[in-house]
């Protein structure tokens, strides 16, 4: 436990000095205009990470596998769905569109109920393998993506433009309000998930062993998702899908902290995953002058750790 407290201040402090690093590094055009903008890019930045990380962690639990985050079961799809919907049949200059409030609950509520129904249907009794989990969700994905990208030929131009926008994770163009009240759905969730982590403590032993132990596997199941779900959405209608990203940060918190404690295994992730949004942030900005989005360079990266995953997985089942 000692060793794993250490390897968290390490962390910390690398994420600490990433955020310092890019809130005060060559700022331009006046300390008290860019700095303010930088600290309410890197509060975003935390949010998604913290959020992503808990979502991805907790998801693995319930799911029993590594290689399943919401993200990976086209959870962020909806997400472009709504968005694509929402410019292709009321267009730029509607309320759902201005209104960055009401866009951004529409989001949520829609890639909400679209989890609840995948999750009821997918996870119910445990039964699936979880090859066919990962087939449906990549269906799914591709499903919706089809139904995006058919949406986009036919597209007024104009719109089209203004719907780039949305559709890639960005961090430039966040409204403080929306990092204020993503903020707020946060620290709720975390209140309320905090109660549930030496429940799954338990549950990472098994199905029958949880319920031996007196866990209420079942109900646990439904917390977890609903939880899951409200933090995946919170923030990907923040900033943009980020798909891999849990991927990534959840296998390298249990390869580095090689723990069954969820409260250390979530703070190791929410760590990494700030360190590599920040850090990620800061080399588009400072290395590729914007020449490309922090979300293409984590599912590049993130596509050859699934694929290099996937081979483990399956050398192990042999």
């Amino acid at each position: 436990m000692r060793k794993n407290s250490t390897k968290l201040i390490i962390l910390g402090v690398i994420a600490i000095a990433s955020i310092l690093l890019f809130c005060l590094y060559n700022i331009q055009g006046g300390f008290s205009y860019a700095f303010p903008k930088r600290v309410i890019r890197a509060a975003a930045m935390v949010i998604t990470g913290i959020a992503i990380a808990y979502a991805s962690v907790t998801f693995q639990t319930v799911t029993h596998n590594r290689l399943l985050t919401p993200s990976v079961m086209g959870v962020d799809s909806m997400y472009e769905v709504v968005q694509t919907l929402i410019f292709f049949s009321l267009g730029t200059a509607s309320i759902f569109v201005v209104n960055r409030y009401l866009n951004f609950g529409v989001a949520i509520i829609a890639m909400i109920l679209f989890a609840l129904i995948l999750y009821r249907f997918l996870f119910r009794a445990d039964k699936h393998p979880i090859f066919l989990l990962l087939l449906a969700g990549m269906i799914i994905g591709t499903l919706l993506g089809s139904l995006v990208t058919f949406l986009q030929v036919i597209i007024d131009p104009v719109e089209y433009d203004s719907l780039q926008t949305r559709l890639f994770a960005s961090f430039n163009n966040v409204k403080s309000e929306l990092v204020l009240l993503a903020a707020i759905i946060l620290i709720i969730a975390f209140i309320y998930g905090y109660r549930l982590l030496r429940d799954l403590d338990v549950m990472s032993l098994g199905r029958e062993t949880a319920m031996n132990l007196g866990v209420n596997y079942d109900r646990m199941i439904l917390k977890v998702l609903i939880l899951s779900s409200v933090l995946i959405a919170t923030s990907t209608a923040l900033v943009g899908p980020i798909t891999f990203l849990g991927l990534i940060v959840s296998n390298l918190a249990y390869q580095y902290l090689s723990t069954y404690k969820h409260s250390v295994l979530i703070a190791g992730a929410s760590l990494i995953s700030i360190i590599a949004l920040v850090g990620g942030q800061f080399l588009v900005q400072h290395i590729f002058h914007l020449s490309t989005t922090i979300s293409v360079i984590i599912n590049f990266v993130g596509g050859i750790y699934f694929i290099y995953l996937l081979l483990r997985e399956s050398r192990n089942a042999q």
